[in-house]
């Protein structure tokens, strides 16, 4: 039986870089590709929903991280989505794994493309959740309203369901309950992410928003199956720039969850699960 996520120790390793990441291991399902988590902007190990990760632990191994300087990581937080790549690349090496499946959310799937670019033949399949393609038009920083409610040094309850959550009483209550779990663990908790990763963070977002043309067409060269997702009312990552990007990648395919925003895959837990077990197997 697995141990649930909120019960798994927190572990550390140390990589080729000089880096100790901080991770945590459902363990399990030997003979198939570990499943490698990527974290939103601003997250922790804390920060992914242990429903979710229960859920994908069905049927994969589930590896979550904290990136260079992030949370209980040791180093400083890259600036750019580039070395953010690199460093997931030194993490998954130092694990010893010549091969996995990823799945990124959010600043995650940036991380995602330009790693599953850059070492092709280290990642077997591609979820990106909530996500934009380098270079697309009107990605240059988020709206003043979502940085202004999940960029400010202390960020409320409120103001974070207001941006993963859509403005239903029914996802702002699954909002809720994805809360409550998040912070039902009391021991062993994640160090939180300061503000040298946000600002950190944060450059790398704008710079991965510059217009540029050119940069959508490096997706062509993404020859593995890829998994696009998104909440129909995201306001941080707008649906359409998901759209984009699974048209710009030639083996895509591509599911927007309704009633739901940027948060989509912690209120949608299971299906979520569900779908991307599908897409894995």
């Amino acid at each position: 039986m697995q141990q649930a996520y909120g019960d798994q120790a927190t572990n550390t390793v140390r990589a080729a870089n000089g880096v100790s990441y901080a991770y945590r291991d459902t363990g399990g399902h030997d003979a198939i590709a570990p499943l490698v988590l990527l974290q939103h902007f601003r997250g922790n190990l804390d920060n992914w929903d242990p429903a979710l990760i229960d859920a994908l632990a069905e049927s994969r191994r589930v590896i979550t991280f904290d990136n260079t300087g992030v949370g209980s990581s040791t180093g400083t937080t890259a600036d750019t989505i580039e070395q953010m790549a690199s460093d997931a690349i030194a993490f998954i090496g130092a694990l010893g794994h010549s091969q996995v499946d990823l799945l990124g959310f959010s600043i995650g799937s940036f991380v995602g493309q330009e790693l599953a670019l850059r070492r092709p033949a280290l990642v077997r399949r591609l979820i990106l959740a909530s996500s934009a393609p380098k270079g697309a038009a009107g990605m240059h920083g988020w709206a003043p309203g979502v940085i202004g409610a999940i960029g400010t040094p202390r960020t409320s309850p409120e103001e974070y369901l207001g941006v993963f959550f859509a403005a239903s009483a029914a996802s702002q209550q699954a909002g809720k309950e994805a809360l409550g779990r998040m912070y039902a663990r009391t021991e062993d908790r994640d160090e939180m992410t300061n503000w040298a990763t946000r600002e950190a963070q944060y450059d790398a977002v704008c710079a991965w928003g510059i217009p540029d043309h050119s940069a959508l067409e490096r997706l062509s060269a993404l020859e593995l199956p890829v998994f696009v997702a998104n909440g129909d009312s995201d306001p941080m990552i707008r649906p359409h720039y998901s759209c984009l990007l699974a048209g710009l990648i030639p083996q895509a395919r591509l599911k927007i969850y309704p009633d739901s925003a940027h948060g989509f895959l912690f209120q949608y837990h299971a299906e979520f699960a569900a779908d991307v077990a599908d897409f894995l197997s």
